[in-house]
């Protein structure tokens, strides 16, 4: 196993790096310092590294751009008093100027559903309070702490006295009262984030900004994974694999040492929500949160219940305890930073410590969903859909910077969802409720939907604005360049609500080659799209190095390696037996390079590009006339409609034909040794699947 420095070392043997500890365990490094290597070859996705910002008000600066308010030239004379007093008495007396009405107003905090005590023992278990208060018990605590509606700031009215008698299974925290914000309103969310959480102001929009404090992107070398009897067979383990293990007792310092911080609180958020729009296969979650901006992110991104629905959730399947402005002790078994997100698949608990990072929740859950809907016979999928007026479902899958997003909106169809999906005998089904998306260069014209989607309610993280207009500069990178929106996906005017559609007709499998090698579009058979399903490739352009520029490929098992808990091949062979099931085509698109490689060819163009997943779309595809290319063995069409004929097959757009049958070759080379960690993994007594994949990728 390694560690988030890429250094091996052996859980539980007492070595690190062949030398043995003083007391017989194992050295761990705790310094928190990375690097760019990936030790554990998992998908880096929205990971980052920390900001630049050493306290919160160098981090509140980088956020906010200084402006100076517009100021009539004409007609207005400042009063000369306030106009040479110091900012400190200026506020000051801003303050001062405000009515007595205004003040208390200004005071008064958000008191929602309050209620006076507890309920009597004969209804605690239809009490939601009840439950919130045995999901925080813990080993020093047999019921958790005393639980009530509202505001600290306001007391209750009455509660009622409990004459506690101490034992050993009480402490303090259980004597105290926490107050709950369940399952508030956005607009409750936005006053207790502007109040109490700095660095979170209204945009211009009329959107969150906040700000996810020094990690700005996930953790995945500081995700762990419970291993035992279970889960040993059960999930993928070893090289290659995102899992890196944990033991329970180790889980249950790191459970004991969030619950006792959420305890410690005076108010804790409570979220009761659903995953997955089939109603027949959703999952009941609740995320326990310290912030009012991840109590938002999470309203946003998981479905959202009814009043009805709330009132019976009853019990969830599936507990986030996110104590993430509280570190994990780095001295702890297992840990290697002050960072660490935990899984107990047995306990149905997630565990976060050590990052604010809102994202750790929505793809904690998303691993969650791959191991219990493939246990269903239910394939989870990270991918987008949309479907035709006429009922037919595409499914895109893709890397960062493939087109996924863009090709996946069309205004022509209704969008399912961006990015996290269900395949079951019902059909498809979007898990979440919400969309997550890369602001970086946001602009009106290029992704308008995303654009008018940023208002009341959805929450921008980490994001520039101006200090008095409060106008977004999307382009900024100051505090990173993972900026992202979170929103209700009915923000999308061609929303499909319900997030459900019938069976898939095509399944997009998109790359970006900047090799220039692959072909714009190759129709796949089930073997083939099994094989490139694993190998998750794309292409992206590296740094320059004394100024040269090289194409480095990037591969990513089923598209989202850093979420997938059982082995690539098992997901794999669900993908085809449901796509032979129910006649789906597979497809490879290429929208990178053409005519040769980064910095020699060009850029497939993007109505190009459309014109092929039209015609995907509209089936005209499937009767073309098709021919296989060398290598790869793809077949691809002679002509589309709207496309140049002499770039569908890529050896006609390369002038020089030596230079693209060696870089052919160079990138079938990088797919097979890609390919070699999925080998040893055999599927039934014979092994024949796992064979039939491996000959269906290149060949020289």
């Amino acid at each position: 196993m390694e560690n988030e420095n890429g250094n091996r070392h052996e859980i539980g043997n007492g070595k690190v790096d062949g030398r043995m500890t003083g007391n017989g365990l194992m050295k761990i490094q705790t310094n928190g310092k990375g690097n760019k290597k990936n030790g554990n070859g998992i998908c880096h996705d929205d990971s980052s590294l920390p900001v630049r910002a050493q306290t919160i008000d160098e981090l509140h600066s980088l956020q906010k751009k200084r402006s100076a308010p517009t100021t009539p030239s004409k007609g207005f004379q400042l009063n000369s008093t306030f106009a040479t007093m110091s900012e400190e008495d200026r506020q000051r007396q801003q303050l001062q100027s405000i009515s007595v009405k205004g003040q208390q107003q200004l005071n008064e905090e958000v008191s929602t559903r309050e209620i006076d005590g507890l309920t009597t023992s004969s209804t605690q278990q239809q009490d939601p309070l009840f439950s919130i208060s045995a999901s925080l018990a813990s080993s020093a605590r047999e019921t958790g702490p005393k639980v009530v509606r509202g505001d600290p700031s306001r007391a209750p009215k009455h509660v009622p006295h409990h004459p506690v008698i101490p034992t050993i299974s009480v402490s303090d925290s259980s004597l105290k009262f926490t107050h709950v914000f369940y399952n508030l309103s956005p607009a409750e969310l936005y006053e207790q984030a502007i109040k109490h959480e700095k660095g979170s102001f209204i945009t211009s929009t009329g959107a969150l900004a906040t700000l996810s404090g020094a990690k700005t992107g996930r953790a995945p070398r500081d995700k762990r994974v419970v291993r035992d009897a279970t889960t040993d067979s059960e999930l993928w383990w070893g090289k290659g694999s995102p899992n890196i293990e944990m033991d329970e007792h180790t889980f249950m310092v790191n459970r004991e040492r969030a619950v006792d911080y959420l305890n410690s609180l005076d108010k804790v958020f409570v979220n009761d929500q659903f995953l997955n729009w089939d109603p027949e296969n959703r999952i009941k979650v609740r995320i326990v949160s310290a912030r009012a901006y991840h109590s938002l992110f999470m309203h946003n991104m998981c479905i959202r219940p009814t009043p009805e629905e709330l009132e019976n959730f009853g019990t969830p399947d599936f507990t986030i305890y996110n104590a993430g402005q509280f570190p994990c002790n780095r001295y702890t078994h297992y840990m290697t930073s002050s960072t660490s997100i935990d899984l107990n698949l047995a306990r149905r608990e997630m565990v976060i410590l050590g990052t604010q990072y809102a994202g750790e929740m929505k793809k904690g859950l998303f691993s969650v969903m791959h191991y219990l809907m493939p246990k269903r016979q239910i394939l989870s999928l990270h991918s987008g859909c949309n479907m035709g007026k006429n009922g037919d479902v595409a499914l895109f899958f893709g890397l960062s910077g493939t087109g996924k997003t863009t090709l996946s909106t069309d205004h022509n169809r209704y969008l399912i969802g961006d990015d996290e999906h269900c395949w079951s005998d019902n059909g498809v089904s979007n898990i979440e409720g919400g969309c997550y998306a890369k602001t970086i260069d946001l602009s009106r014209e290029k992704e308008p939907d995303i654009w008018n989607a940023i208002k009341f309610g959805t929450v921008l993280e980490n994001v520039v604005f101006d200090e008095h207009n409060r106008d977004v500069d999307f382009t900024d990178k100051s505090v990173t360049e993972n900026t992202r929106a979170a929103y209700p996906i009915e923000y999308i005017p061609n929303a499909k609500i319900p997030c459900v559609g019938p069976q898939p007709k095509n399944v997009i499998l998109l790359a970006c080659d900047a090799f220039g090698v692959l072909p714009p579009v190759s129709r796949l058979n089930l073997a083939q799209t099994m094989y490139h399903f694993i190998s998750g490739y794309t292409a992206l352009v590296a740094g320059t190095v004394d100024g040269v520029k090289e194409p480095t490929a990037t591969f990513s098992a089923c598209f989202g390696a850093a979420f997938i808990m059982m082995h690539p091949t098992k997901y794999a062979a669900m993908l085809a037996d449901k796509m032979h099931k129910y006649g789906a085509t597979g497809w490879l698109v290429n929208t990178g390079w053409s005519g040769g490689r980064y910095g020699v060819g060009s850029r497939i163009k993007l109505q190009y590009t459309r014109k092929i997943i039209d015609a995907i779309h509209s089936g005209s595809l499937l009767n073309a006339n098709y021919k296989k290319t060398e290598v790869f063995g793809l077949e691809i069409p002679s002509e589309i409609e709207g496309v140049p004929s002499d770039i569908l097959d890529p050896i006609n757009a390369w002038p020089d034909k030596d230079a693209y049958k060696e870089t052919l070759v160079k990138l079938g080379g990088l797919f097979r040794s890609n390919f070699e960690v999925f080998t040893d993994y055999q599927i039934g007594e014979d092994n024949k699947l796992t064979e039939e994949i491996a000959a269906a990728g290149p060949i020289f």
